[in-house]
């Protein structure tokens, strides 16, 4: 192969040179600069030496290595499940025999599932973006460094809450998808099944958290002359994903806490064939299940666009187009979920329906393949370890798609789903997205450690991964016919199950050899400085290995055709350096800007653990008996204790977050971090809203319309409970007008007006239900009544968080405050309007309809 842009400059779409600095991308002009590999640069770097440091530290770098860290520990504890599923599979099975019994190898199979899709596939992938995003748009650090903390320590509380469910008499076993009605307690009764589902909503709230950072972040923060067009497609990718992060996870939550109520308090969702349970659950979690897809494989995708970059001195041929199909298949991630429902009772108008929107998102997938191959084509390859794990990836991933085309034909579908055709093809898919990940970190180990790995053991590790998964997963496609999810199988298939438990072994082991490689790498490897790579194009490369606390030597700004740094705090913005020449920063200028710390988000998390696994001791409304129960009561009652604690002491914790917003933004400008962050945050909501509603429409249609009554049968309660909220909109509004006229005592005045009214609106519908009750209407008599009683109380919790709000809001007003920067009052009257308008929605579907 021939390098046609030996110096890593520019390239249009086209095939053309692009000469014009304002259309080129961030790669590009970092590239033509032409940063020398190996270029040493002096800056302090922070110790990170001290257990404190890492219990306490909000650096998005340090908190990239946190999630790296453990998502690489589920990847071991997964491992370990897998094979045990292989040594099962060894040959064809009696119930009773071999290492595992029937519940614990169902436990195995759905605890693999959600190991590896929850806590090790999307979190390896962040742990990436936490270390890489903010270098690359140029930031000091994400928009609310302790919510990025936050965001860390619930994943990994989450984490061993689902360890701790293996002790509590078993973990979950109805699979990783969690079929109703396999997930109620008739089918998996133990304290440990609900202590998983559990994990997942606080996984979920991790994600959430997540998103509405990186999303400010990603709009608010880039640097000056970033603009989208321009942004490094590793990037892009993280931005796409987010954004499908965001409506997924939404979805998922709804599906949880609906899943959640049924199990502790008894509702009866999915209980309920008659109002169809089974499919309600099946709509609610392949909304995001198939979005997961694209939300692990986009990431990947990422990786592969840089390293080829790198490892070929070639722009990505097609760029623009690159991007588009990426956005494209966002898009389209969310029209194809019942692709995956071929085989329920749905019409076959609309089953055909959705295999045409399946195939049709293969189509952007093929462009994006093409534009990757045709990179290597026209660049001049360097086999690096990097670039042979995101060369694999590719190579998985085709092989994935093209058998996944099968399942998207419902006539195929028929045949193949529930086999071991979907286990292959799935596999092929996810863990090739894991291969180009493994390369990910090898690329950017140097970046981090500041050190170069062992290239020698590197491929050796890609060999023999690369051999291991095809020997483990291939024989799959030859072995189809084996039903899924059983160790019974024809006789016949056992030397292709065999095969695959060898391969199983070698995968694993070569795991071994990446860890030996990294580890001792990571103390004895030869040092690096900048860039160990000859034709590294993005911004991080433009720095020390590993970077400093504060990034960047000054400001960063592409308005000048090319990466350079505007002195900080100086008037006249005065550039320092550009990229290309070494340009660094002195260890006093970095220590001018000390790491923030905080402890408050490991406490919030250690509170949360507490609390969800104290809730996970009660079965549908009862505590477990005993002792047991007493103690799964203090502990939940001790960790709502400590999360509302460590809140407080969170929000009145002096801590100065990075501003941003100074550079571009797209379509953002004039909205500050916290404004957005907001809208963000909403913006989840309503698809959290939107899953409940949609669940209350679905049951009912199910149920049959015309016969469902409203629960309540006087509406004026729910008449009342609107004025109220609607008079409490409008002390809302006079809190924000007192602020900006700075009169002190009218903000108090109708920030306490708006606290009563919010609180008459809890006491009123605490009177209804009390009525409600002492008639025998509760939540578990019916459908009917647990989608009106779940989701008003959904609504109800939201009241109670947002008077929490106004009650802080109070006592810094007394105070004085908000009489300068009244944003915090404005940002709670989006909330709060929020809240108002949710409700308008829910009192005529189940007060009037």
């Amino acid at each position: 192969m021939t390098d046609d842009n030996p110096a890593g400059g520019a390239e249009a779409d086209g095939g053309v040179e692009e000469t014009a600095a304002a259309g080129a991308t961030a790669e590009d002009r970092l590239g033509r600069e032409g940063l020398a590999a190996g270029t040493t640069t002096e800056a302090s770097t922070p110790s990170r030496t001290s257990i404190r440091h890492w219990l306490t530290t909000t650096n998005h770098k340090d908190v990239g290595i946190l999630y790296l860290a453990t998502s690489l520990f589920f990847l071991l504890l997964g491992g370990l499940l897998a094979w045990l599923i292989r040594i099962q599979l060894w040959e064809s099975r009696a119930v009773g025999e071999g290492l595992l019994g029937a519940i614990a190898y169902n436990q195995a199979v759905s605890a693999h599932g959600l190991v590896m899709v929850f806590w090790f596939l999307s979190p390896f992938a962040f742990g990436f973006a936490n270390y890489v995003v903010p270098l690359q748009l140029g930031a000091d650090d994400l928009a609310f460094p302790r919510l990025n903390a936050l965001s860390f320590w619930l994943y990994l509380a989450s984490g061993l809450l689902f360890v701790v469910s293996f002790f509590q008499g078993g973990t979950f076993a109805g699979g990783w998808t969690m079929y109703a009605p396999l997930n109620l307690p008739t089918f998996t009764p133990d304290v440990g099944a609900t202590t998983a589902i559990l994990a997942l909503v606080l996984f979920v709230v991790s994600v959430t958290v997540s998103s509405v950072n990186f999303l400010t972040t990603m709009h608010r923060m880039r640097a000056d002359g970033l603009t989208l067009r321009r942004l490094p497609v590793f990037s892009w990718s993280i931005l796409l994903t987010v954004w499908m992060m965001l409506f997924a996870f939404a979805a998922l939550l709804a599906a949880l806490l609906i899943l959640s109520s049924d199990r502790v308090l008894g509702t009866a969702y999915f209980a309920q064939e008659t109002a169809g349970g089974s499919l309600l659950w099946a709509h609610l979690f392949w909304f995001f299940g198939h979005p997961e897809v694209y939300i692990v494989f986009f990431p990947a995708l990422g990786v592969m666009a840089e390293v080829f970059q790198t490892f070929t001195g070639r722009r990505i041929v097609g760029r623009k187009w690159f991007v588009a199909a990426m956005i494209l298949v966002a898009l389209q991630s969310f029209v194809v979920w019942m692709h995956h429902m071929f085989l329920t009772g749905i019409n076959l108008q609309i089953k055909t329906l959705f295999m045409v929107t399946t195939i049709g998102i293969s189509l952007p997938f093929d462009l994006m393949v093409f534009s990757l191959i045709y990179t290597l084509v026209k660049g001049r390859i360097r086999f690096t370890t990097p670039f042979l794990f995101a060369f694999g990836g590719l190579l998985l991933f085709i092989l994935g798609g093209i058998t996944g085309v099968f399942l998207g034909a419902i006539v195929l579908d028929y045949e193949f789903r529930g086999t071991y055709w979907v286990v292959a093809h799935f596999h092929y898919v996810m863990v090739g997205g894991v291969t180009a990940l493994v390369g990910g970190l090898y690329y950017w180990f140097p970046k981090i450690t500041g050190r170069m790995y062992d290239e020698f053991l590197g491929k050796a590790h890609f060999a023999a991964y690369f051999v291991g998964f095809n020997l483990l997963y291939f024989p799959m496609f030859v072995a189809w016919e084996t039903p899924r999810r059983v160790f019974q199988y024809d006789p016949a298939m056992t030397p292709w199950h065999r095969l695959a438990t060898v391969g199983a072994l070698v995968f694993g082991l070569s795991f071994v050899l990446m860890f030996y490689n990294l580890t001792k790498s990571a103390f004895r490897g030869e040092r690096v400085g900048n860039t160990p790579w000859e034709f590294s194009r993005t911004a991080e490369w433009a720095i020390p290995s590993p970077p400093p606390t504060e990034n960047f030597p000054g400001t960063p700004t592409y308005s000048d055709g090319r990466l350079s740094f505007r002195s900080r705090g100086t008037a006249d913005g005065g550039t320092v350096a550009g990229s290309g020449d070494g340009a660094h920063a002195t260890a006093a200028e970095h220590d001018e800007h000390e790491a923030h710390a905080s402890v408050w988000p490991l406490a919030v998390s250690v509170g949360a653990f507490l609390l969800f696994l104290g809730i996970s001791g009660i079965r549908e409304g009862t505590l477990v008996s005993g002792l047991a129960g007493t103690a799964y009561a203090s502990t939940a009652v001790a960790g709502g204790v400590v999360v509302l604690g460590s809140l407080v002491a969170w929000a009145v914790e002096p801590f100065d977050a990075p501003e941003g917003g100074f550079g571009e933004a797209w379509p953002f400008e004039g909205i500050e971090n916290g404004k957005l962050g907001m809208w963000v945050f909403l913006t989840s909501d309503v698809v959290l809203f939107g899953g409940f509603i949609g669940a209350y429409v679905f049951s009912r249609v199910a149920a049959g319309w015309v016969g469902w009554n409203p629960v309540p049968e006087d509406p004026v309660p729910g008449l009342l409970n609107t004025y109220i909220l609607l008079a409490s909109s409008f002390t809302v509004v006079l809190a924000l007008v007192a602020a900006r006229k700075r009169h002190r005592w009218g903000l108090i005045a109708s920030l306490t007006a708006t606290f009563v009214l919010g609180l008459g609106f809890l006491g009123n519908k605490a009177l209804e239900w009390q009525h409600l009750f002492h008639t025998g209407v509760d939540p578990t008599a019916s459908v009917r009544t647990s989608t009106f009683f779940l989701t008003t109380g959904l609504h109800a919790a939201h009241v109670v968080a947002g008077l929490v709000g106004v009650l802080y809001l109070l006592g810094r007003a007394a105070g004085g405050a908000y009489l300068t920067d009244d944003r915090p009052v404005e940002y709670f009257g989006l909330y709060w309007h929020f809240v108002d308008i949710v409700w308008l929605f829910l009192f005529p579907l189940f007060y009037i309809l």
